[in-house]
């Protein structure tokens, strides 16, 4: 933990502060990673934060992976209530990919209701009435860019064991995103169990 955060970290935090006094406190954030995935899970990640401040907190896209790595036990240990929801590859075909998104978001803040004041999501869904939905709130809450950390270092690890389970299409290094190197891959193999086969160009 950090004594003195710096003018970012300030700004993350003043930001949850304003929003919790206009409201409720404690600030309930959630986010999700994997949305835009060929293969792998969407994970949900909701956070509420007990008040300290996470050095180097950030929006988890404008971290490197190992800055995200090493905030996640800096976040765990700040955290005051934490939830993750995790949906596999099959749940995103089924439902749908706005469907399955919206769904795995209410699951996580959802848990945290009982303790929340108020709750944040990046983005612009509609989640229901007590979870409001803000446009880049990753990178303005300090509980929404903890989420993400969470998130999407818990994705990228689960992302890293499939790649073990499934070699050959690289996702230890791109996570199931569609990089050159997996589309080739798909291209050779087909696709595999935890692919979304719903997605244009993995399906066939």
């Amino acid at each position: 933990m950090a004594e003195a955060a710096s003018p970012g970290e300030r700004e993350l935090y003043a930001f949850d502060a304003a929003w919790a006094a206009s409201r409720r406190p404690p600030v309930a954030g959630v986010d999700e990673a994997g949305r835009g995935a060929l293969a792998g899970p969407l994970v949900a990640a909701a956070v509420i934060l007990d008040g300290g401040v996470v050095e180097g907190l950030d929006d988890s896209k404008r971290l490197a992976r190992r800055a995200r790595e090493r905030l996640l036990p800096e976040v765990l240990g700040s955290a005051e209530a934490l939830s993750v929801v995790v949906f596999p590859a099959w749940c995103i075909d089924e439902q749908g990919l706005g469907a399955a998104n919206r769904e795995v978001l209410r699951r996580a803040v959802g848990r945290l209701l009982p303790r929340a004041g108020c709750c944040l999501a990046d983005g612009n869904l509609r989640l229901g009435p007590r979870i409001d939905c803000l446009p880049g709130a990753d990178g303005r809450s300090a509980a929404v860019a903890a989420a993400s950390v969470v998130a999407k270092v818990l994705r990228d690890a689960a992302m890293s064991a499939l790649g073990a389970a499934h070699p050959g299409y690289g996702f230890e290094r791109n996570c199931g995103y569609g990089t050159p190197e997996h589309r080739r891959a798909l291209a050779r193999l087909g696709p595999c169990r935890v692919h979304r086969l719903s997605y244009a160009g993995v399906g066939g």
